[in-house]
């Protein structure tokens, strides 16, 4: 895809995310790879819903910050991504409402934070990891990040927000959607008792549809 294409879609996809609540203010932030081997991602401090593509921030192959408006904060997260999550083509990070709430729920399990409630939960996101909480833009959440050796295309930072690799810009931002959606279900479902996928549906699935799931795992390493 050119750079100028990838540039418009990220607005696209942000302004549609941003005008849905699924992010707000100033908050959320993504990025995407260009077929050079760089990087464009979402400036600091912008709305998600007032883009302009030619303000993207641009890094090198190397990692270096070339052109554009001074980067989001969180570029060490979604760089600790890439680098842990080989193949990634795309990373998005919400503030979501119901993402959020789940991250603040007591006895949550860090390897595995929502229930396989739907099948489009296991296909497009897998299991989502929970890593405690840190400022934002605090080294250590990258360090956190790469410590689950590229286990987990989903993670949510606890009273903070998701954060989802995709192979493509598409992916990511389906895969996070999707998240928000089951996020939102469990919230609702929550003392109720729900039916949730068995094991043999979930291994089904990844038979099926080769799902995210740490047991995807690879060095981080090896390229």
């Amino acid at each position: 895809m050119s750079e100028s294409r990838l540039r418009e879609q990220i607005c696209l996809f942000a302004r549609s995310m941003f005008e849905r609540g699924l992010t707000h203010g100033s908050s959320g932030n993504i990025s995407a790879v260009l077929d050079d081997g760089g990087l464009l991602m979402t400036p600091t401090d912008a709305s998600l819903g007032f883009l302009d593509p030619a303000r993207l921030a641009r890094f090198d192959a190397q990692g270096r910050f070339v052109d554009g408006d001074k980067p989001t904060k969180e570029a060490p997260l979604h760089k600790a991504l890439y680098e842990s999550r080989i193949g990634s083509g795309a990373v998005v990070h919400l503030h979501s409402t119901h993402a959020v709430a789940i991250s603040m729920l007591p006895g949550l399990d860090p390897a595995s934070v929502l229930p396989p409630l739907t099948p489009y939960y296991v296909m497009r996101v897998g299991d989502t990891a929970l890593i405690p909480y840190h400022r934002p833009g605090d080294p250590a959440v990258a360090d956190a990040i790469r410590g689950l050796a590229g286990r987990y295309a989903s993670i949510l930072l606890a009273n903070h927000g998701p954060v989802v690799a995709g192979t493509s810009l598409t992916a990511a931002v389906n895969a996070i959607e999707e998240l928000e959606e089951t996020a939102r279900l469990h919230l609702l479902l929550r003392h109720l008792d729900p039916r949730v996928l068995s094991a043999d549906q979930v291994a089904d699935l990844g038979r099926t549809f080769g799902t995210p799931s740490p047991s995807d795992a690879r060095d981080p390493h090896q390229h």
